[in-house]
C-alpha cells in the first residue's frame, strides 16, 4: 500500500505537524547505544530520558537533521565532518526515524532496519519501564515460521509469518486455537515479530501460566484500493465502502484454509480470533462484523470501535462472539480525532452494559506506536481462548 493511502487511513487515528526544532542544553549525558543497533555500531544511542542521540559521517554536507516523532532536529557538524545531534525525550518503547541529509531523507546505517510508513528504514528502542514482558529471556521459546504461498486472490506470491508456541513440534497430536494478528498500514508482515515483539510476549506469558498457548498467524494485509480517476481527489467517506474487501476475501478463501491444512489448528469459530493495529484493527472490524461465524474473540488495537449499531445490523455477532477488546494509547484519547466509530470507550461500555463480554485497555502514556500495541497484545492475550 503506499504512503498516500496509508496517510488516509490513518488520518482518522492520527495528529501531527511537522516542525523543525532544536534540543535544548540540559541534556543528561547516559547515553548507552541502542538495543536494536548495527551489531558493533555505538550510535544511535538513548539516555534515562528517553533523548535519541545521533551520529554519522558526511563532510560534504551542508545540513543533517534527525527526523524522529514528526519532528526534526538540526544536528552539528564537528572539524572532521561528522554530525552529532539528539532529540527531545520521546515516548518509551519503539520509534521509527531517518535521517535528513541535504533534504534527502536516508535511513541510519547504524540501526537495523525495520518495515514502516512503506519504506525499509531505521528503528530506535527507548527503554521502557515494563519492558520486562517483552523481554528475551531463558524461558522455553516458540518459533516464528515464515510460509511462503501463492495467492489466486491477489495473483502473487505472498507470505505469512506464523508464530507456534513452545512444545509444537515435541506433542504432535495437540492441536492449538489459532490468532490472525493484523500490522498497521505502511507496515507488513514482518512488523508484530520484529517491532512487536509478539513471540517474545506470547513465550514469557506461557512460561509463567498468564497465557494459553495458541498459535498467531502475522499476514501481509496490504491490498490496493480502488483509486479516482487522474487528477481527482477522493470524494465520500474514508475508509470507503468495499475498502478491506480484497484482504477479507483472501483471508478467509486462502489463508484460514491453509493455516488449518498445514499446521495443527483447532479449526473451529470457538477457537479462532482475530485482532490488529491502526488498519489492521480497522480490518479486524469490517471483517468480523461481516463473517461473526468465523470468529469469536476480536482485538482492535488503536483502530476504531464497535457500536451498538454496528452490532444491530451484524446478526449472529452478539451471540457468536465471546471476547471484544478495544484498546488506544492514552494521548491518543486526549486529543481525539474522532472517526466514523463514535467514542470508543463509549461504544464499548455500551456493549457490554448489553449483556457481551468487552474490555477497555489504555496504554499509560503513550500515543499512536508500538509501545501501546504491545501492551494491548499483552493484555489480550491474558483473556483470549480462556473459557
Amino acid at each position: 500500500m503506499n504512503l498516500k493511502i496509508t496517510n488516509c487511513l490513518t488520518a482518522l487515528l492520527l495528529a501531527g505537524v511537522f516542525c523543525f526544532a532544536q534540543s535544548d542544553n540540559n541534556v543528561v549525558e547516559d547515553f548507552k547505544p541502542s538495543p536494536v543497533n548495527q551489531p558493533g555500531r555505538e550510535y544511535p544511542m538513548v539516555n534515562s530520558e528517553g533523548r535519541v542521540r545521533v551520529q554519522i559521517s558526511a563532510p560534504n554536507a551542508n545540513s543533517v537533521q534527525l527526523d524522529i516523532g514528526a519532528v526534526k532536529y538540526d544536528l552539528v557538524k564537528d572539524e572532521n565532518g561528522v554530525w552529532t545531534g539528539e532529540s527531545a525525550p520521546q515516548d518509551e518503547g519503539f520509534h521509527y526515524y531517518q535521517l535528513n541529509i541535504d533534504g534527502a531523507s536516508v535511513p541510519d546505517p547504524g540501526s537495523l532496519f525495520f518495515y514502516g510508513a512503506s519504506r525499509w528504514g531505521s528503528g530506535i528502542e527507548v527503554p521502557a519501564h515494563d519492558q520486562d514482558f517483552y523481554a528475551l529471556k531463558n524461558v522455553p521459546h516458540g518459533q516464528v515460521r515464515e510460509h511462503i504461498y501463492f495467492s489466486e486472490t491477489n495473483q502473487s506470491t505472498r507470505r505469512c509469518f506464523i508464530y507456534t508456541p513452545p512444545g509444537y513440534d515435541k506433542n504432535l497430536t495437540k492441536r492449538y486455537p489459532v490468532l490472525y494478528l493484523q500490522h498497521g498500514g505502511g507496515e507488513n508482515e514482518t512488523g508484530w515479530s520484529a517491532q512487536g515483539k509478539a513471540g517474545l510476549i506470547m513465550d514469557n506469558l506461557i512460561a509463567e501460566g498468564g497465557a494459553k498457548p495458541f498459535i498467531i498467524v502475522m499476514a501481509n494485509g496490504n491490498w490496493r484500493m480502488p483509486r479516482p480517476p487522474a487528477g481527482e481527489r477522493p470524494s465520500g467517506p474514508w475508509p470507503p465502502s468495499g475498502w478491506a474487501d480484497g484482504f477479507m476475501k483472501s483471508l478467509l478463501n486462502e489463508i484460514i484454509p491453509m493455516v488449518d491444512t498445514n499446521y495443527r489448528t483447532i479449526a473451529d469459530q470457538n477457537n479462532r480470533a482475530m485482532a490488529g493495529l491502526s488498519m489492521g484493527g480497522m480490518q479486524t472490524r469490517v471483517i468480523t462484523l461481516a463473517n461473526p461465524d468465523v470468529f469469536s474473540q476480536v482485538g482492535m488495537f488503536s483502530g476504531g470501535s464497535i457500536s451498538l449499531e454496528d452490532v444491530e445490523k451484524s446478526p449472529g455477532f452478539k451471540k457468536n462472539v465471546k471476547l471484544l477488546f478495544i484498546s488506544y494509547g492514552s494521548r491518543e484519547l486526549e486529543n481525539p480525532r474522532r472517526g466514523p466509530w463514535g467514542d470508543p470507550k463509549e461504544n464499548t461500555e455500551a456493549l457490554k452494559a448489553d449483556g457481551m463480554n468487552t474490555h477497555f485497555y489504555v496504554s499509560p502514556n503513550t500515543a499512536h506506536e508500538w509501545q501501546s500495541w504491545r501492551r494491548s497484545l499483552y493484555q489480550f492475550a491474558q483473556l483470549v481462548f480462556q473459557n
